[in-house]
Protein backbone atom coordinates (compact mmCIF):
# COMPACT_ATOMS: atom_id res chain seq x y z
CA UNK A 1 0.00 0.00 0.00
CA UNK A 2 1.41 3.51 -0.64
CA UNK A 3 2.10 5.78 2.14
CA UNK A 4 -1.42 7.35 3.43
CA UNK A 5 -2.01 11.67 3.50
CA UNK A 6 -1.94 12.95 7.03
CA UNK A 7 -4.76 12.69 9.26
CA UNK A 8 -6.34 15.63 7.91
CA UNK A 9 -7.47 17.51 11.72
CA UNK A 10 -4.74 16.03 13.54
CA UNK A 11 -3.10 18.04 15.62
CA UNK A 12 -0.26 17.28 18.81
CA UNK A 13 -1.60 16.19 21.98
CA UNK A 14 -0.39 19.04 25.23
CA UNK A 15 -1.22 18.61 29.02
CA UNK A 16 -4.15 20.48 28.98
CA UNK A 17 -5.69 17.62 26.36
CA UNK A 18 -4.35 14.59 28.34
CA UNK A 19 -6.67 16.67 31.42
CA UNK A 20 -9.64 17.20 29.58
CA UNK A 21 -9.19 13.19 28.31
CA UNK A 22 -8.87 12.26 31.99
CA UNK A 23 -11.86 14.37 32.86
CA UNK A 24 -13.87 12.62 29.26
CA UNK A 25 -13.01 9.25 30.22
CA UNK A 26 -13.01 9.22 34.26
CA UNK A 27 -9.44 8.23 33.90
CA UNK A 28 -5.82 8.19 32.47
CA UNK A 29 -5.77 7.55 28.37
CA UNK A 30 -2.50 5.78 27.87
CA UNK A 31 -0.60 5.48 24.95
CA UNK A 32 -1.52 9.24 23.37
CA UNK A 33 0.32 9.84 20.25
CA UNK A 34 -2.06 12.89 19.41
CA UNK A 35 -5.43 13.77 18.91
CA UNK A 36 -6.78 13.05 15.81
CA UNK A 37 -9.84 14.95 16.06
CA UNK A 38 -11.11 18.00 18.07
CA UNK A 39 -14.30 19.15 19.05
CA UNK A 40 -16.02 22.13 17.24
CA UNK A 41 -14.70 23.93 20.90
CA UNK A 42 -10.84 22.47 20.88
CA UNK A 43 -11.20 19.52 23.35
CA UNK A 44 -9.86 16.16 21.85
CA UNK A 45 -12.74 14.35 20.32
CA UNK A 46 -11.01 11.01 18.57
CA UNK A 47 -7.40 10.27 20.06
CA UNK A 48 -4.72 8.46 18.62
CA UNK A 49 -3.34 5.78 20.05
CA UNK A 50 -0.16 3.75 19.56
CA UNK A 51 -0.01 0.04 18.92
CA UNK A 52 1.15 -0.87 22.46
CA UNK A 53 0.91 1.24 25.56
CA UNK A 54 3.54 2.11 27.99
CA UNK A 55 3.56 -1.52 29.83
CA UNK A 56 3.59 -3.42 26.79
CA UNK A 57 0.04 -4.13 26.46
CA UNK A 58 -1.24 -4.46 22.87
CA UNK A 59 -3.75 -2.12 21.74
CA UNK A 60 -5.61 -2.43 18.35
CA UNK A 61 -8.21 0.77 19.11
CA UNK A 62 -5.37 3.26 17.49
CA UNK A 63 -8.47 5.91 16.67
CA UNK A 64 -10.17 6.57 20.21
CA UNK A 65 -13.27 7.94 20.42
CA UNK A 66 -13.36 9.89 23.55
CA UNK A 67 -16.15 12.80 23.38
CA UNK A 68 -18.53 11.99 25.90
CA UNK A 69 -21.96 13.10 24.33
CA UNK A 70 -20.64 11.38 21.09
CA UNK A 71 -20.30 8.44 23.22
CA UNK A 72 -23.51 8.23 24.47
CA UNK A 73 -25.08 8.58 21.48
CA UNK A 74 -23.07 5.93 19.75
CA UNK A 75 -24.30 3.69 22.94
CA UNK A 76 -27.90 4.48 22.31
CA UNK A 77 -27.85 2.99 18.82
CA UNK A 78 -26.02 0.30 20.10
CA UNK A 79 -28.97 -0.48 22.56
CA UNK A 80 -31.17 -0.35 19.57
CA UNK A 81 -29.64 -3.28 17.54
CA UNK A 82 -28.45 -1.72 14.35
CA UNK A 83 -25.12 -3.39 14.93
CA UNK A 84 -26.96 -6.45 13.66
CA UNK A 85 -28.75 -5.36 11.16
CA UNK A 86 -25.15 -3.39 9.75
CA UNK A 87 -23.70 -6.69 10.42
CA UNK A 88 -26.50 -8.05 8.22
CA UNK A 89 -26.54 -5.84 5.50
CA UNK A 90 -22.79 -6.29 5.12
CA UNK A 91 -23.33 -10.19 4.28
CA UNK A 92 -25.89 -8.94 1.12
CA UNK A 93 -24.57 -5.66 0.10
CA UNK A 94 -20.86 -6.02 -1.89
CA UNK A 95 -20.52 -2.32 -2.65
CA UNK A 96 -20.86 -1.36 1.21
CA UNK A 97 -18.96 -4.68 2.36
CA UNK A 98 -16.00 -3.59 -0.15
CA UNK A 99 -15.74 -0.10 1.50
CA UNK A 100 -16.05 -1.64 4.76
CA UNK A 101 -12.79 -3.86 3.63
CA UNK A 102 -11.27 -0.74 2.61
CA UNK A 103 -11.79 0.86 5.64
CA UNK A 104 -10.26 -1.86 7.54
CA UNK A 105 -7.04 -1.86 5.56
CA UNK A 106 -7.03 1.50 5.64
CA UNK A 107 -7.25 1.24 9.68
CA UNK A 108 -4.15 -1.43 9.91
CA UNK A 109 -1.70 1.53 7.59
CA UNK A 110 -3.01 4.16 9.27
CA UNK A 111 -2.24 2.20 12.85
CA UNK A 112 1.37 0.80 11.07
CA UNK A 113 2.62 4.47 10.47
CA UNK A 114 2.86 4.86 14.61
CA UNK A 115 4.18 1.32 15.19
CA UNK A 116 3.23 -2.65 15.58
CA UNK A 117 2.10 -4.91 17.75
CA UNK A 118 2.42 -8.40 16.22
CA UNK A 119 -0.11 -9.36 18.50
CA UNK A 120 -3.36 -7.21 16.78
CA UNK A 121 -1.39 -6.62 13.69
CA UNK A 122 -4.49 -8.00 11.53
CA UNK A 123 -7.00 -6.62 13.66
CA UNK A 124 -8.36 -3.66 12.81
CA UNK A 125 -11.25 -2.23 14.95
CA UNK A 126 -15.19 -2.50 15.30
CA UNK A 127 -15.23 -6.07 13.69
CA UNK A 128 -14.24 -4.89 10.75
CA UNK A 129 -13.66 -6.06 8.41
CA UNK A 130 -16.80 -8.77 8.43
CA UNK A 131 -19.04 -7.44 10.99
CA UNK A 132 -20.01 -4.48 13.38
CA UNK A 133 -18.89 -4.87 16.65
CA UNK A 134 -18.64 -1.26 17.49
CA UNK A 135 -20.00 1.76 16.39
CA UNK A 136 -17.85 4.11 18.69
CA UNK A 137 -14.67 2.26 17.05
CA UNK A 138 -15.44 2.82 13.66
CA UNK A 139 -16.71 6.68 14.07
CA UNK A 140 -13.50 6.97 15.56
CA UNK A 141 -11.90 6.25 12.48
CA UNK A 142 -14.52 8.20 10.47
CA UNK A 143 -14.06 11.23 12.34
CA UNK A 144 -10.13 11.46 12.02
CA UNK A 145 -9.92 10.57 8.28
CA UNK A 146 -12.71 12.31 6.91
CA UNK A 147 -15.87 11.38 4.52
CA UNK A 148 -15.77 8.40 2.63
CA UNK A 149 -13.39 6.39 4.37
CA UNK A 150 -15.66 3.88 6.41
CA UNK A 151 -18.79 3.81 4.83
CA UNK A 152 -20.45 2.24 7.86
CA UNK A 153 -19.04 5.01 10.02
CA UNK A 154 -20.62 7.82 7.50
CA UNK A 155 -24.02 6.07 7.22
CA UNK A 156 -24.36 6.02 11.13
CA UNK A 157 -23.04 9.50 11.88
CA UNK A 158 -25.27 11.27 9.31
CA UNK A 159 -28.15 10.11 11.47
CA UNK A 160 -26.61 11.96 14.30
CA UNK A 161 -27.46 16.22 14.47
CA UNK A 162 -24.05 18.13 14.92
CA UNK A 163 -21.43 15.40 13.56
CA UNK A 164 -21.36 15.86 9.80
CA UNK A 165 -20.09 17.72 8.31
CA UNK A 166 -18.28 19.77 11.23
CA UNK A 167 -18.21 18.45 14.55
CA UNK A 168 -20.44 21.15 16.78
CA UNK A 169 -19.46 21.55 20.51
CA UNK A 170 -22.42 20.11 22.64
CA UNK A 171 -19.60 20.03 25.64
CA UNK A 172 -21.70 22.26 28.34
CA UNK A 173 -24.89 20.21 27.42
CA UNK A 174 -23.32 16.92 28.99
CA UNK A 175 -23.22 17.44 32.80
CA UNK A 176 -19.03 16.78 32.64
CA UNK A 177 -17.41 19.50 30.65
CA UNK A 178 -17.57 23.03 30.86
CA UNK A 179 -17.57 25.28 27.87
CA UNK A 180 -14.05 26.38 26.30
CA UNK A 181 -12.88 29.82 28.00
CA UNK A 182 -10.30 32.31 26.85
CA UNK A 183 -7.65 30.54 29.22
CA UNK A 184 -8.39 27.74 26.67
CA UNK A 185 -8.78 28.59 23.12
CA UNK A 186 -10.12 26.09 20.45
CA UNK A 187 -7.36 24.97 18.13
Amino acid sequence: MTALAPLPYETPADSRDLAVMRQQLGRDMRGVVSVARRCGCGRPAVVRTAPRLEDGTPFPTSLYLTLPWLTLELSRLESTGLMAELSDRLAVDEELAAGYRRAHERYLARRAEIGEADEVRHISAGGMPTRVKCLHALAGQALAEGPGVNPVADEVLATLDGVLPDLVCRCSSTGTEEPATDEEPAR
